[in-house]
């Protein structure tokens, strides 16, 4: 059975736009070293993501513009960038397993896995590579506009991110649905977008893991953590 592990980076940074990466694996050709993006070093990101290009047997990553992020709001963005990653990998797999517990809609069964990016290892390469990209496009973003950090801080909310936001006013690529956001435009008189996009949410709650088996207690531990994580404010500043 072909298996997508599917997850997102940059969900809640108030610039830039949100990724997402769909891996399917290769039994036959095994990566050392998978697990979530974040509990690993930015070189062991760099070392793997072109190991899991290579032996894959598909990947893709896509992304959701600052504007489309405005337009759907953070949660239908992610979804949608989720969909193109799985609708571009060129073959259609079997299941998709999506990291937490919302997937986005798909034509084929969809899991959620709650910890997914450390307990699946093909949601861990999914990780890598939509973090490894947006961070590309951060440091890209950077040329552009040095005056924002974004090489430092990859548009989470950061004090030095804030204080540089106060001081310039917001860049093209800033979220302007996002509250600090929204206030360093009113600071300026400028305009901001409606407090909320009314577009509904564009996921489907898919099955969870404890549809298929008992989860491990890392499950249940990342399920309470995840739990908290969505009911924080977009753009607190938590590396996703």
């Amino acid at each position: 059975m072909r298996i997508a592990g599917v997850d997102e980076a940059g969900r809640g940074p108030l610039a830039g736009p949100v990724y997402a990466a769909a891996v399917v694996l290769d039994p036959d050709r095994p990566i050392e070293g998978l697990n979530d993006s974040k509990a690993l070093s930015e070189r062991a990101r760099d070392a793997l993501a072109p190991q899991i290009r290579e032996r894959a047997l598909a990947w893709c990553v896509a992304s959701v513009s600052v504007e489309e992020i405005d337009r759907l709001n953070i949660l239908n963005a992610t979804m949608l960038a989720m969909r193109r990653a799985v609708e571009g990998l060129g073959l259609a797999p079997d299941l998709v397993q999506v990291d937490g517990n919302r997937a986005p809609a798909l034509t084929c069964r969809v899991q959620t896995v709650i910890g997914g990016d450390a307990l699946v290892p093909a949601i861990s390469a999914a990780s890598i590579l939509a973090k490894t990209a947006r961070d590309a496009e951060l440091l890209r973003l950077h040329e552009i506009y040095p005056m924002y950090g974004f090489d430092r801080h990859k548009g989470y909310g950061t004090p030095d991110h804030l204080r540089c936001l106060v001081e310039h006013g917001p860049c093209p690529e800033h979220r302007r649905s996002f509250e600090p956001v929204r206030q360093a435009l009113a600071a300026r008189g400028m305009p901001a977008p409606d407090a909320a996009a009314r577009a509904e949410p564009a996921a489907a709650p898919g099955l969870l893991w404890t549809d298929l088996e008992a989860p491990p207690a890392r499950a249940r531990t990342r399920r309470r953590a995840e739990r908290r994580r969505d009911e924080r404010e977009p753009g607190a500043g938590e590396r996703s």
